[in-house]
């Protein structure tokens, strides 16, 4: 729990009474490696902070291909926040690729911390924030950015990820062919 606490004191002011009282909340959940714990078509009903681990999220395109849009490594926060927030089905499947450890946020816990914690609100605009600027790094990253660009980025981004996934995940998230990746990664 020290890990979520320092994430969420970097982007809100907790003292202790809110964060006993917040961090009672939380649930704590193991998932195997592969195991998928959103799937493209359900409602996302929390938002999940990765304590050890890695996140896959992606969705199937329209030839049934796979596309990695975003991995979530410790101490970063995963969802389709749009299915979390609209309760809408989502875009999205999320799938670990290592066994992993979350803590869970349901859509009520966050809505009782807008209510209950002095800078409850500012924390839900501040993870909305994020969520756009994902979504928009990546837009602005496959239309303007060449492949060794965006593989540099990513290496940038997610330090030593190429050590933990298998490169057709890489090359899904940098939307080129893993044939295309292996000759970035030799030159």
């Amino acid at each position: 729990m020290e890990n979520i606490k320092k994430v969420i004191s970097n982007y809100i002011e907790i003292n202790d009474e809110e964060w006993v009282y917040y961090s009672s909340k939380f649930r704590v959940k193991e998932i195997k490696k592969k195991e998928i714990i959103l799937t493209e078509g359900n409602i996302c009903r929390d938002v999940f902070f990765v304590v050890k681990g890695l996140l896959r999220v992606f969705f199937v395109d329209n030839d049934g291909e796979e596309k990695t849009f975003h991995f979530s490594l410790e101490n970063t926060f995963s969802a389709d926040y749009e299915s979390f927030l609209k309760k809408i089905p989502s875009n999205y499947s999320i799938q670990a690729l290592e066994d992993t450890t979350v803590v869970l946020m349901s859509f009520e816990m966050l809505h009782d911390g807008y209510k209950k914690l002095r800078n409850g609100e500012k924390l839900g605009r501040l993870l909305a924030e994020e969520y756009f600027f994902l979504f928009n790094d990546k837009i602005q990253s496959i239309y303007t950015k060449t492949p060794i660009e965006r593989y540099n980025n990513l290496n940038k981004k997610f330090p030593k990820i190429l050590q933990r996934i298998p490169q057709h995940y890489i090359a899904s998230y940098l939307n080129i062919s893993s044939v295309h990746l292996s000759r970035l990664k030799s030159s």
